[in-house]
C-alpha cells in the first residue's frame, strides 16, 4: 500500500482542520452522466465528497470503472486543497464512507493526517444529491408528451425513407416561414451527401449559419472547431443505429454506413444548439411542434420538386403548404407555411468555400510541388477501364451512387474510366475532397522521366475544377501491357469526343477487389481528357525529396 509522500503530508497538515464530517462515495452514473459531465460515457463512475456540516459539494469527478481506488484519494485531496467555490481549503476531522474496501484503502493512504475514517451504511446527503440527479435525468428525457414524440418519430422516418441528402447539397438552403409560436423563419440545411452523417439542421437565423461556416472553414484545431459548433443557433435531426457499433481502431472496414442498415435499425435523434445553452439532445413541446411543422413542409416540398433540387444551384422555387396538426395539440387544424429556395445564399456559401480553398492553394504553392500525391490512398487498386453504357445507366439509377454528369452522349462501346477502388471510409474522404475541389475537370496522361534510371513514364494525372493536380498512376513506357492499355483508352476517348470519367469504389479488401460491382461504386465524376499541351506542365522529372 502506497502512502502519501512526507512532503505532501506536511503540506496538508498546514491546512486548518475544521470540526466537520465529510461524506465520500463512488458509484455508477446509471444514465445520469449527461447531467454530471457532458463528455462522459454512460458507464462512467462518479466520485464525490460532500461537507456534511456546510451541505456543500467540495469535489466531484467522473472516472471510468477501470480506475482504481487511488482516484478516490485524488478527489479527496482536491476537496481539501482546491474545493469547489464557495468552500475554503480545509481538513476534516472525520470522513465517512459506505464501502468497506474504500474505508480500508483510505486508512492506509491517509495515515498520519489525523483524520478519522469510518464506515456507515448510509450517506444521507449524497443519497439526496443523487436522487436529484435522477429526477433531472428523467425530466430531461420526458419533456414532451407521447403525442409529440410520435409525430417527431414519424416525420423523421419519412425523411429517412425519402433520403433528400442523395440530391440536395448542404449549400442549397431551404427557408420555411412559420410566423407563429414566436418563430419567424427557419432555414433547413440537409446533411449527408458525402455519407458521413445524415439529417437536417434547422437554423433559427441565416447569420448563425454563416458564422458557423466561416468559423469552421477558418479554424483547424479541435478546440476551435468545438467552439464554432457550439456557437450555432439551431435545432437538429440526426440519425444513429439502434444497435451499438463495436469499436475498432485497427480495421476501418468496420465502420458502418447507416444507409446500408434496414429502416428498423435507424433511430432519429432531435436536439438543439445555442451559444448560451450549449447542446441538448431533446426538444420541449413548443420547439417540437415548430420542428414537426417545418420538417413536414420540407417533405412536401421535396416530394413535389425532387427533380429540380439536385442542381448545383437550385433555381427560385416558392410554395405554400397546409400542414395538419392533431387537434389535441393545437386549436388550429391546419397551419399554412411558405417554403422557398435561396439561390443567392447558395452562391454566397459556395463562394465562401472557394475563397478559402484558393487561399489554401496559394499557401501550398509556395511550399509544395504542383503535382500532389495525397488523393489516392496507398492501398487503392487503380485500373484503366471501359464501362459499358448499360452499366453506366445502371449507375445513374442507383440511389447510393453519386453521379455527377457533364451530359455525355453515348458513343462507341462504353465510357472510358479510371477506377479507384479503396476502403469505404477512404472512398468517402476522396469523394468529399473532390466535392470541395469542384469535382473533376479532366484526366491526362503526361510524360515523365526518372533521370536516375532512365525510365520514361506516362503519368496519370487528375485535374479538378479548381486547377489542382493529383497523380493517380505511373505507367512505364517500356511495359508493353500498360502501353497497349493506355493507347486503347486514348482511342476510346476519341470515340466519345474526349469524354471520360473517374469512378470511386469501395471493397478493396473484399471478394470484388480489382473488379468492383455496381454496389461497390460510390461516385462517378464525368470529365474530359486533357492533352499535355492543355495541362501545360511539360515533361515531369522524378526528383529526390529532401
Amino acid at each position: 500500500m502506497n502512502t502519501l509522500p512526507q512532503t505532501t503530508q506536511r503540506r496538508l497538515k498546514k491546512i486548518p482542520q475544521v470540526p466537520s464530517v465529510w461524506e465520500g462515495d463512488r458509484r455508477t452514473l446509471s444514465g445520469m452522466g449527461t447531467n454530471l459531465e457532458p463528455t462522459s460515457e454512460g458507464n462512467g463512475e462518479c466520485i464525490i465528497w460532500v461537507d456534511g456540516s456546510e451541505g456543500l459539494v467540495r469535489a466531484m469527478d467522473v472516472v471510468s470503472p477501470e480506475m482504481g481506488p487511488e482516484a478516490v484519494v485524488r478527489t479527496f485531496l482536491r476537496a481539501i486543497e482546491t474545493p469547489h467555490s464557495p468552500a475554503q481549503p480545509a481538513r476534516p476531522q472525520k470522513i465517512v464512507v459506505r464501502d468497506r474496501e474504500i474505508q480500508f484503502f483510505l486508512r492506509g493512504a491517509l495515515q498520519n493526517l489525523d483524520i478519522a475514517i469510518e464506515y456507515v451504511p448510509e450517506l444521507p446527503l449524497i443519497e439526496e444529491l443523487f436522487r436529484s440527479f435522477e429526477e433531472i435525468g428523467i425530466a430531461s428525457k420526458s419533456r414532451i408528451s407521447p403525442v409529440y414524440e410520435e409525430l417527431l418519430r414519424k416525420v423523421a422516418i419519412d425523411l429517412w425513407k425519402d433520403k433528400p441528402w442523395n440530391l440536395i447539397a448542404d449549400h442549397n438552403i431551404v427557408a420555411i416561414e412559420l410566423n407563429r409560436w414566436d418563430i419567424g423563419t427557419v432555414y433547413i440545411c440537409v446533411m449527408g451527401m458525402v455519407g458521413k452523417e445524415y439529417g437536417t439542421i434547422l437554423y433559427r437565423s441565416v447569420d448563425s449559419m454563416k458564422r458557423f461556416r466561416s468559423a469552421a472553414l477558418a479554424e483547424s484545431t479541435f478546440e476551435q472547431l468545438e467552439k464554432a459548433f457550439l456557437s450555432q443557433d439551431c435545432w437538429f435531426l440526426n440519425y444513429e443505429s439502434k444497435t451499438e457499433e463495436p469499436e475498432s481502431e485497427d480495421d476501418e472496414e468496420d465502420e458502418i454506413d447507416l444507409a446500408e442498415l434496414p429502416d428498423s435499425e435507424i433511430c432519429p435523434v432531435y436536439g438543439s444548439v445555442h451559444p448560451y445553452e450549449g447542446m441538448r439532445a431533446f426538444l420541449d413541446e413548443e420547439e417540437a411542434i415548430a420542428v414537426y411543422v417545418a420538417l413536414k413542409a420540407f417533405l412536401c416540398f421535396f416530394e413535389e420538386w425532387r427533380g429540380d433540387l439536385s442542381e448545383e444551384i437550385v433555381k427560385d422555387i416558392s410554395k405554400h403548404y397546409l400542414i395538419e396538426i392533431p387537434k389535441e395539440l393545437s386549436d388550429e387544424k391546419n397551419v399554412s407555411v411558405k417554403i422557398y429556395t435561396m439561390p443567392d445564399l447558395a452562391r454566397e456559401l459556395l463562394l465562401m468555400l472557394e475563397e478559402t480553398e484558393s487561399e489554401d492553394d496559394g499557401e501550398d504553392q509556395e511550399l509544395t510541388v504542383p503535382i500532389r500525391e495525397d488523393l489516392v490512398p496507398e492501398d487503392a487498386v487503380v485500373s484503366v477501364d471501359l464501362i459499358p453504357w448499360d452499366f453506366v445507366a445502371n449507375l445513374k439509377s442507383r440511389e447510393k451512387t453519386q453521379y455527377h454528369s457533364q451530359g455525355i452522349t453515348p458513343r462507341g462501346d462504353g465510357l472510358p474510366a479510371i477506377v479507384i477502388q479503396t476502403s469505404r471510409p477512404k472512398a468517402k474522404a476522396l469523394i468529399e475532397h473532390l466535392e470541395i475541389e469542384g469535382r473533376l475537370k479532366g484526366i491526362c496522361f503526361n510524360p515523365g522521366e526518372d533521370p536516375f534510371t532512365g525510365i520514361d513514364y506516362e503519368l496519370g494525372i487528375l485535374q479538378t475544377s479548381k486547377g489542382s493536380l493529383y497523380l493517380f498512376g505511373e505507367f512505364p513506357k517500356d511495359d508493353d501491357d500498360s502501353g497497349e492499355v493506355l493507347e486503347e483508352w486514348k482511342q476510346r476517348c476519341k470515340v466519345t469526343k474526349g469524354y471520360c470519367a473517374l469512378i470511386v469504389a469501395m471493397g478493396v479488401t473484399g471478394s470484388s477487389r480489382g473488379n468492383p460491382q455496381p454496389r461497390d461504386m460510390m461516385a462517378v465524376f464525368e470529365g474530359k481528357t486533357l492533352s499535355t499541351k492543355e495541362l501545360g506542365i511539360g515533361v515531369l522529372q522524378l526528383m529526390p525529396e529532401l
